[in-house]
């Protein structure tokens, strides 16, 4: 009897959808506070703290449950280098999802800026108050949120290329 998992498990499937969603808002809000000096803005700086702080949970508790539950295999067919990439972009996007919300909360307490959740409910800096390393946390911020797009495009032209060119399942162990 075969026991190989060809599916993620539920909980995985549910927090990769909806990082996937958050994610997405997150860019485009973050492109439009950059894209803007107005002070009429405010509110997606607002959305972009909270939003931030969300994903740095859900990718910690996404890890937590991808490392207790492991996923299923790539085909045997796949070349090496597609296997390799696969791991290491994976890992990179974890990584990505984790470090970005943190140097933007290590920013904004360089910065003397709150990070504030809604009404009353404000997270302790993480960082000392200091103008240089702010400008530093800022442009990694930036550089990070890129290269976050470009794993996030990448990531999802392979689902794309395997459900729609290969259609060799590994879409299908994320959607069912």
């Amino acid at each position: 009897m075969n026991t190989r998992n060809t599916s993620f498990s539920v909980a995985a499937r549910v927090l990769h959808w909806t990082m996937a969603v958050l994610i997405l808002a997150m860019l485009f809000i973050g492109v439009g506070m950059v894209a803007t000096v107005s002070d009429k803005h405010q509110w997606l700086l607002a959305i972009h703290r909270a939003l931030g702080i969300a994903i740095l949970v859900l990718a910690i508790t996404r890890l937590v449950v991808r490392l207790r539950n492991p996923s299923p295999p790539l085909p045997a067919d796949l070349p090496r280098l597609q296997r390799v990439s696969a791991h290491l972009s994976h890992w990179l996007l974890y990584a990505l999802m984790i470090a970005i919300p943190l140097i933007g909360w290590a920013m904004l307490s360089a910065g003397g800026y709150p990070v504030m959740l809604g009404g009353n409910l404000r997270l302790p800096a993480i960082m000392p108050e200091n103008a240089l390393m702010f400008a530093w946390l800022r442009t990694a911020h930036g550089a990070l949120a890129y290269l976050l797009l470009f794993t996030f495009l990448g990531h999802m032209g392979a689902a794309l290329y395997h459900a729609l060119i290969r259609r060799d399942g590994v879409f299908r162990s994320m959607v069912r």
